[in-house]
């Protein structure tokens, strides 16, 4: 999964700063490959799945000693360890309310250390992307949720969301600023020329 070329990002920042020369507002964008690595729960998979398998084998085939089991499931627990590292079945393992908690919880802990709840008018507004979870969020102060219901976001979400499932997580970001920007300029037009936070896209490593 490759994330954003430089030219990539360049289109995104130009596209804040068309948004923000018309809104109070003040737009980050945060894109990372994945909010977790989620690496208890494959290993729980792999002790579960290790424990279960050559005891039922063993059971309907009566194939190993005691000793032997046990290596089985050593064997097994190993394997699966190893084989469940691996990044697409190590996705498909999660449960998709988990994925959407982790992703979730780290686009709230970004819009706090983006700053975005320290903005004059309390204007700071985050669109988070996390592609492993082919995860879309916006996040809104209470100056822009004063005015505009959280309602409204959901199509720009869901449409973005798509576009990261497709793999064009490059135009769902100039698409979602875009949506996002017409409807800031008409709830939240500027008032002062002012640019508080950077308009870069934000990459985590």
């Amino acid at each position: 999964m490759t994330l954003l070329s430089k030219s990539d990002q360049e289109a995104v920042t130009a596209a804040i700063n068309d948004v923000e020369r018309e809104t109070d507002a003040e737009l980050v964008t945060v894109l990372t490959a994945q909010s977790d690595n989620y690496s208890y729960i494959p290993l729980l998979w792999a002790g579960i799945l290790a424990l279960l398998v050559p005891g039922i084998a063993n059971y309907f085939g009566n194939w190993f000693g005691a000793d032997m089991l046990m290596l089985a499931q050593w064997g097994t627990f190993i394997l699966l360890s190893l084989l469940f590292r691996v990044p697409g079945i190590n996705t498909r393992l999660i449960p998709q309310q988990v994925r959407y908690w982790r992703a979730s919880n780290l686009a709230r802990r970004q819009f706090l250390e983006r700053n975005l709840h320290h903005t004059e008018g309390s204007t700071g507004m985050l669109i988070f992307v996390s592609e492993a979870e082919r995860y879309v969020e916006i996040l809104v102060d209470q100056g822009i949720a004063d005015v505009l219901d959280n309602s409204v976001w959901e199509s720009i979400v869901a449409d973005f969301t798509a576009k990261v499932h497709q793999g064009q997580t490059r135009q769902g970001f100039l698409d979602c600023i875009a949506a996002c920007g017409k409807l800031l300029k008409e709830h939240v037009p500027a008032t002062h020329e002012r640019n508080e936070l950077p308009d870069h896209l934000v990459i985590l490593s």
